[in-house]
């Protein structure tokens, strides 16, 4: 299911209950479409998230943890000028349509009373929330700045007066019945689903398609009773929000879809059901972006090294002709006695051979036979020379490709501020021009290794990039720590801190390990454990690379439930 109408109606009608009246003690903008208001109602904080990301925009209480920039956008200052400490009176939706107005009541700079709207517009990629002035209509701000040379129909810039987006005049479903249903639906015309579409608002394909799956053949008798159906927990508030995993993508709804295959997990509110399934993937989209110039330098990388794999074996291949030239120079030194000068070939037994067979050498018949055979030599000993310096670039670039087949897979699963330690990394590495930055980090600065807790309450850490791997492994990991690592596989580095590890422990950091490693799709994954004082980092190894030893290996099918509850502890 979408972010539909219905969606915008269950999200509105629960804030409605949780948080008017409260008042707003915190406003953060942690990424340039995304706002969190920290609103204190009936004795709880809570935390509305708003966003207009244009692929997940979205509004629902959170309990993620977002980290915010250092010095906070204009959007957000201008809305802690205005509406820090003010009381949140009212949120409306305007129909079905994905449209709320947050209105508010606090105090200007001289002490009077006043009044400003935030309108939350989720419009896909022209999702905008808008901050207005309620006495006169006037833009205060937006997130996203319209002038008229984007759009004609109305300009949303500070200072203009706030104009609706255009309605499309559609039927609001949950005031329909059997008998305007009959009226208002052309069942002779066929394709019902666009029909339903263009006739009301606020429904999802997912939801026109339920209505069709129940109504079987769709006609005049089965059509309407199918969508009052479907409807029926709407108008209740009787919602069941859900997640289902299906073979090919994964949907939530609040409502229990028939249509669709998969394994179902419920949620007690629709709030952590939201959480739950946008949290991987807004972030994974925020880091797709941050991240595109990095993931292209690193992949054109690991091209470049395997084409180069390719030129040094194919090099070795000619090197192993070596012994062939050593073998022509020898065989004709001993049968100089028979060359002429100006040939261009001669013919010898091959002493070599058990069968004492004939073999024919090339020769260049502008060379005399002595420098002929000088030549082969010159040939061996070149080939000779170049097998071992072949092999040593073979070593170097294998290396090479692990490390940044280590660092492309590390990308997948970083979070927004891991990328600025794999560039950082890169920089260092003299893979990528240092840039200049505002704040110098200082040297003692550590990184933030992320916490889980196993079921036993044992802490696991988990590095998620090499800088933070090196520092878990070499600084903050005790002697007698457990270091598990997936065997053979690019993946982080995990450490269980306790001396006694049960079993279960164990497991659950392998399943760490596992999951956070190039085999997290795969079952069966190999994960290799020992102490810490058996884990140590050649002298001029690449960054996170390390050798260890009296290791045992266990498997483990990494599980994301175990993941989420491991965090959760």
């Amino acid at each position: 299911m979408s972010f539909d109408g219905i969606v915008t109606r269950a999200v509105t009608e629960e804030l409605q209950q949780t948080l008017l009246s409260g008042r707003i003690t915190k406003i953060h903008q942690p990424y340039p479409t995304d706002l969190m208001l920290t609103i204190r109602a009936h004795g709880k904080n809570h935390a509305l998230f708003l966003s207009v990301n244009p692929s997940f925009s979205r509004f629902h209480l959170t309990n993620i943890k977002f980290e915010n920039p250092q010095e906070p956008p204009m959007f957000c200052m201008v809305l802690r000028k205005h509406l820090e400490g003010s009381i949140l009176e009212n949120i409306e939706q305007d129909g079905l349509e994905r449209i709320v107005t947050f209105s508010f009541k606090g105090r200007n700079e001289l002490g009077d009373v006043s009044y400003k709207k935030l309108i939350l517009e989720l419009m896909g990629r022209h999702s905008n929330l808008i901050f207005v002035d309620t006495e006169n209509n006037t833009i205060l701000d937006s997130m996203k700045h319209i002038p008229p040379s984007v759009s004609q129909y109305r300009t949303v810039l500070p200072g203009q007066l706030y104009k609706e987006p255009p309605h499309q005049d559609k039927l609001n479903p949950l005031l329909m019945d059997e008998e305007l249903l009959l009226k208002k639906l052309n069942y002779n015309q066929g394709k019902m689903d666009i029909q339903l579409r263009d006739t009301f608002s606020g429904l999802s394909p997912q939801i026109i398609h339920e209505i069709l799956y129940q109504a079987r053949l769709t006609n005049r008798e089965t059509l309407p009773k199918a969508f009052l159906n479907v409807l029926e927990p709407v108008k209740k508030s009787d919602y069941t929000p859900q997640i289902i995993y299906g073979p090919t993508k994964d949907t939530f709804s609040l409502l229990p879809l028939e249509h669709l295959d998969g394994d179902r997990r419920h949620f007690e509110n629709l709030h952590d059901m939201l959480d739950r399934f946008y949290a991987d993937k807004a972030e994974r989209d925020r880091v797709k972006q941050k991240a595109y110039d990095l993931e292209r330098f690193l992949k054109n990388e690991y091209q470049k090294n395997k084409k180069k794999m390719a030129k040094l074996y194919h090099t070795l291949d000619d090197a192993d002709k070596a012994k062939k030239q050593q073998k022509y120079g020898e065989l004709l030194t001993a049968n100089m006695h028979l060359a002429r000068p100006g040939q261009s070939e001669i013919t010898v037994v091959d002493y070599y051979d058990p069968e004492q067979k004939e073999l024919t050498i090339p020769l260049d018949n502008q060379k005399s036979p002595s420098a002929n055979a000088q030549q082969f030599f010159k040939k061996y000993q070149k080939l000779k020379n170049s097998i071992a310096y072949v092999k040593e670039q073979i070593v170097k670039t294998e290396e090479e490709l692990a490390y940044l087949d280590t660092l492309i897979e590390q990308l997948k699963f970083a979070s927004t501020k891991d990328l600025e330690d794999i560039r950082e990394e890169l920089e260092v590495e003299g893979y990528l021009k240092k840039r200049r930055r505002h704040k110098k980090k200082k040297q003692s600065d550590k990184p933030a290794v992320e916490q889980y807790i196993s079921s036993d309450g044992t802490p696991l850490f988990v590095g998620k990039n090499n800088k933070q791997n090196e520092y878990l492994t070499n600084r903050l990991a005790r002697q007698d720590d457990t270091w598990l690592h997936t065997k053979d596989i690019p993946g982080s580095h995990v450490i269980i801190r306790s001396h006694n590890v049960t079993e279960k422990t164990l497991l659950e950091a392998a399943n760490l390990a596992a999951y956070f490693s190039k085999g997290r799709l795969s079952s069966q994954v190999p994960v290799d454990y020992t102490l810490v004082r058996h884990v140590k980092k050649p002298s001029g190894a690449k960054p996170g690379y390390v050798t260890y030893d009296q290791q045992t290996t266990l498997y483990v099918t990494p599980d994301e439930d175990i993941i989420r509850q491991l965090a959760e502890n």
